[in-house]
């Protein structure tokens, strides 16, 4: 096999395990969610934030810069805060 073979084997298996680790911190806000208002809210932040963190790694893996997605995530935010207020605009009559 080539070197650049196993640079491409070896990025498969990061992106594997982030989209493992993921899940699991997916499943974590799940399980904080369940024990109603005996959590911490500083547990859910911090498994909210470990969530972010995880995606930003993945789509470093995958190719996109940090600089990127934060464009990205700007643009949805301006596009959901401007269809809620259509929303709101369409209840009002």
């Amino acid at each position: 096999m080539k070197r650049e073979d196993f640079k491409i084997m070896e990025n498969i298996k990061i992106i594997e395990e982030i989209k493992a680790d993921l899940l699991c911190q997916i499943g974590n806000i799940f399980k904080l969610l369940t024990k109603g208002n005996n959590i911490t809210q500083n547990a859910l932040i911090d498994c909210i934030s470990q969530a972010i963190i995880l995606l930003y790694k993945l789509a470093d893996k995958l190719g996109y810069s940090k600089i990127e997605v934060d464009n990205e995530i700007k643009r949805n935010i301006q596009l959901g805060i401007m269809k809620n207020e259509s929303d709101s605009d369409e209840k009002k009559c």
